[in-house]
């Protein structure tokens, strides 16, 4: 059942699922997109502060959007994003640690000029299987009204 701009109240919830982060996929996407060595290379991680390897942020964000894809925005009323708010990355995600995601509703607004669309803003939290906040980001995304 699509979901539309209606069908997010302000002030709602969502949990939207986990994902077990892998050494392996550290290193593939840190390769491709951010070769820095505490994020692609184990041994040489072990002298950077963070004491081992972690992943970009980059990918943290990555597999964040999968799980709002998966379980809280629907490809079908999605017009995409105009930006993210203030994005932050708090604590190191390491190999072996689990991550889920929260999501805020905080607004919605209805296009002026494009009646049949308007702005959803809701805040995510990334947190790892401690509870720990990872990650935190503001997130705005098109999606299409409800027709009536």
């Amino acid at each position: 059942m699509p979901r539309f701009l209606e069908d997010y109240p302000v002030g709602s919830t969502a949990e939207l699922g986990s994902v077990l982060v892998t050494e392996e996929e550290i290193r593939a996407f840190a390769t491709r997109y951010d070769p820095q060595p505490f994020h692609t290379d184990p041994e040489r991680a072990k002298s950077w502060p963070y004491g081992g390897l972690i992943a970009s942020g980059w990918h943290t964000a990555a597999m964040m959007m999968r799980l709002i894809v998966d379980h809280f925005i629907d490809g079908d009323s999605s017009l995409g994003s105009p930006g993210l708010g203030p994005i932050r990355w708090k604590l190191p995600v390491r190999p072996g640690d689990v991550l889920r995601v929260r999501a805020r509703v905080i607004d919605s607004r209805r296009s002026t000029s494009k009646p049949d669309r308007g702005t959803l803003t809701f805040e995510v939290d990334v947190v790892n299987q401690n509870d720990e906040t990872v990650m935190t980001v503001e997130n705005w995304i098109a999606l299409m009204r409800a027709r009536e």
